[in-house]
């Protein structure tokens, strides 16, 4: 591994972002994330892939500063008029998050991909990462679970108007959390839940920390839609290939729905924000975020004790 005084997170926690310090006052946050299209509006998709890029700067605590657009386009087969409406819906997020666009990267592909490469700033003293976890800790998590589900379903044609309308909402929201629900807060540890879903970013998290977290599955916010979805068995591969990676670090109570295991390990894009915050201060945040129209979030479990980086998963 890398080792240098002043990279304050790097490779060994598979942490959401590098964090490195340039002054006493200031850190900068490095991150970068693309995919395909996972709907087919484009000014939507390059809504969802930008604000899924600025995530990861949320996670660590930080506010983006700048970002860079990255782009294969097939430049034969798809009319410029789609990257043009792309490209504006990324801007749109990142000008909602307040960074500039400062250029960026294209190549001629065969496959459609968009994302950004997003460069943020925080205090080397509040950087927030996967591994500062207490035992004892609540996790809050700030979005409902479904979308890699719902998506799948959209890919199938057989999504509703509302299950689309929803599930947009959710990806296209960017996850920076209000400063006045933070001013008294102190956030141990966070992580964006995204390709690995819950499981598997939580599971990164209990590992970093050298904890084990306990999950209690009927707290967990989930779009109604994706329910009705697993249960026609619309799961994404991703989501198979998550609950699988995850199952030998499981505990799972006996009464636990399959279905509900498959939602907890779907390929979430633009998921929310795990956090695990100190019981005393849990609560005043959810209520704060709640206040602040952050109304899907939850108390879904706590920081159970000491361990190896496992999760109990409870009714």
């Amino acid at each position: 591994m890398q080792s240098h005084p002043d990279l304050l997170v790097g490779l060994e926690t598979a942490d959401d972002a590098g964090v490195f310090r340039l002054t006493p006052e200031i850190a900068l946050i490095q991150t970068l994330d693309f995919f395909t299209p996972v709907v087919n509006d484009p000014y939507t998709f390059g809504q969802i892939a930008a604000a899924n890029a600025l995530s990861d700067v949320y996670a660590m605590g930080g506010r983006p500063l700048t970002a860079m657009n990255i782009v294969c386009y097939p430049t034969k087969t798809v009319p410029k008029e789609v990257l043009k409406a792309i490209l504006a819906g990324g801007l749109a997020k990142i000008h909602e998050a307040g960074a500039l666009l400062v250029g960026g990267h294209s190549v001629d592909d065969t496959e459609l991909k968009y994302g950004l490469a997003v460069t943020g700033i925080v205090h080397p003293d509040k950087v927030i990462t996967n591994a500062g976890a207490q035992v004892g800790d609540r996790l809050i998590l700030t979005k409902p679970l479904g979308s890699g589900v719902i998506a799948t379903a959209m890919k199938g044609r057989l999504a509703s108007a509302e299950a689309e309308a929803a599930v947009i909402q959710v990806m296209t929201a960017l996850n920076r959390l209000p400063e006045e629900c933070l001013a008294n807060v102190s956030v141990h540890a966070a992580t964006d839940i995204t390709g690995f879903g819950l499981l598997g970013h939580a599971l990164e998290m209990a590992g970093a920390s050298e904890v084990e977290l306990t999950i209690r599955a009927s707290r967990v916010p989930i779009l109604e839609a994706a329910k009705d979805y697993a249960a026609m068995g619309l799961l994404p591969a991703g989501s198979f290939a998550n609950r699988n990676f995850c199952q030998q670090c499981l505990e799972l109570a006996p009464a636990l729905s399959p279905i509900l295991v498959d939602l907890l390990s779907d390929a979430q894009t633009n998921g929310g924000l795990l956090l695990a915050v100190s019981p005393e201060e849990a609560p005043g945040l959810l209520t704060c975020l709640h206040r602040q129209g952050i109304t899907a979030a939850a108390i879904i479990g706590e920081v159970s004790g000491p361990g190896s980086g496992r999760i109990k998963l409870a009714p």
